[in-house]
Order: structure tokens, then sequence, then C-alpha cells
């Protein structure tokens, strides 16, 4: 260090330190997951099907593990614990496979739509929503039904499966409306966390998605796999799926996501949104 102050190079090498230790804040969150939902709007449809199937099936985890563990481990109240963290290998798997699930979707494409408040926008919001969701239930009820037809686990994990697939239908329309929503809370939480978590990323997924299995919430794409497997074994109908599970759960995982996350994030930073939006008016 000069008599001065410290030299160029070392006041350099003190930013880039400073700026390793501090937090992104939410302007730089939101820019990520912005582009990131740029991106998404902008994909081939036939892509976007493939992942979304994927990760219907691979959500087929989170009710084969759960359902293994339950069948081996005792009767015990410290048992859900470890069974809402099995929950959590579906999400797992996807969110670092980054595949398409209907639940993320409710964040990411819906902060373009924010930044860029047109029928344009709008219309790829639901091009692409319409496509993930369709994904996820046909690649969902693909994998109910190989759960409820083959005899790949024995007997007592079909029977683990079947005790944990019947919370899906077991509330009125109306709580399972208000357990959607703080399972849509939840999810879109975690995406809007996962920019600034690093090497931390799975234990995050992990945390937040177990707890909607440990809270009993419901979630439109692992519920499913629930309910269609009860659906596959006689336990319940189709009438059940759409009416006690689909239709409440979409309605509250929908209103969780964009107005409990996205619309209340995006406010904290639409000063500087539109601050950004107006400098760049007067460089054109």
């Amino acid at each position: 260090m000069s008599e001065d102050g410290p030299t160029p190079e070392k006041k350099q090498e003190h930013d880039e330190s400073v700026a390793e230790v501090v937090r992104p804040d939410a302007f730089v969150l939101h820019e990520v997951i912005r582009k990131e939902g740029d991106e998404e709007l902008r994909r081939h449809g036939g892509a976007l099907f493939l992942s979304a199937l994927a990760a219907g099936l691979t959500m087929g985890f989170s009710l084969i593990v759960p359902g293994v563990l339950k069948a081996h481990l005792p009767e015990a109240k410290w048992v859900q614990l470890i069974v809402g963290m099995g929950y959590a290998t579906g999400f797992l798997i996807v969110v670092l496979g980054r595949q398409q699930l209907f639940t993320e979707n409710t964040l990411t494409p819906i902060l373009p739509l924010l930044h860029d408040r047109t029928a344009k926008t709008l219309a790829r919001v639901g091009r692409l929503w319409g496509i993930v969701l369709v994904g996820n239930i046909v690649a969902t009820a693909l994998i109910a039904a190989v759960l409820a037809y083959s005899d790949a686990f024995e007997p007592e994990v079909h029977r683990a499966f079947a005790e944990i697939s019947r919370h899906a239908v077991a509330s009125s329309f109306g709580t399972t409306v208000v357990k959607a929503v703080f399972a849509g809370w939840l999810i879109a939480l975690m995406v809007w966390m996962l920019p600034a978590t690093g090497s931390a990323a799975p234990f995050i997924v992990i945390l937040m998605t177990g707890l909607v299995s440990i809270c009993g919430l419901a979630h439109i794409v692992a519920g499913s796999v629930d309910t269609f497997y009860l659906v596959f074994t006689g336990e319940a109908s189709m009438s059940d799926y759409v009416w006690r599970f689909f239709i409440p759960t979409l309605v509250g995982n929908v209103f969780g996501g964009t107005a409990l996350v996205a619309v209340l994030n995006f406010g904290q930073v639409a000063p500087q949104v539109e601050e950004k939006k107006a400098v760049k008016g007067r460089s054109t």
C-alpha cells in the first residue's frame, strides 16, 4: 500500500472480495429469473413438452421414495419427517436437471410478463403454462399407472403408496385451495432463492419441498401422481381427481406462486425496473 492509499490493483482485489461476500440484492435476483423466463418463453413447444414429460415422470419418485421409507420404518411420529425428506427426491432431480415443472413456472415467466405487460407476452405465458401443465399431468398418469399395475414393489410398499396418496383427496375444496396456496408460495420462493444459493441449492430444494410434504400441502404435479395412483387402484374416481384435487390445487398453486411471490417480489424492485427502462429510453 502506498502513502496515498491502496494501489488500483489492491483496490480492485478488495472490490472483487467484497462482491464475492455480499449477497445478491432483490434486483439482481429479479434480473436473473426474468432472463431465465425470457429464455423459457422462446423455447420450442416440442422441447418444452418433452421436458415437462420428463419432469412428470421424475415426480413419481416423490411417491416411490416416501412409500419405500414408510414401509420399512417403524410406526412413530418422527417417521413423517423422514418420509417428508424422501418426498423431496423428485423435486431435487427435476430442479437440478432443469426439467419443466409447472409450479416453477408460476414465477419464472411471470416476471417477463410484469416487465412487458402486453397481450403478446401474456399469450406466450399461456402457451408455456398449457404445454408444461399438460406434459406434467400426462406423465404423472403414466408413472402412476406403472406403480399401480406392476409388481415391482412389495405389497407393504403398495399399502404405503395408498396411505400416502389418500391425503391428496382427503380435504374439502376450500381447504385444498388453501393448502395449495401455501405449496405454490413455498415452491415459488424456492425458485426465487436458488440464484443466490450457489452450491447450497440442493439443500434449499430439499428444505422447501420437504416442508410441502411435512405440512401436508397440495402440489399439482406431485399430488397428481398420488391421486392417479388411487384412481388406478380403484380407491378414487376421475371425478375425485378433477374436483377434489386438480381444480382446487391448480387455483391455489397459481395464486401462491404468482400473487404471493412474483407480484410482491416484483413490487420491491419495480422502481429500479422503471428507472432502467427510462435510462434505456433516453439512450435510444
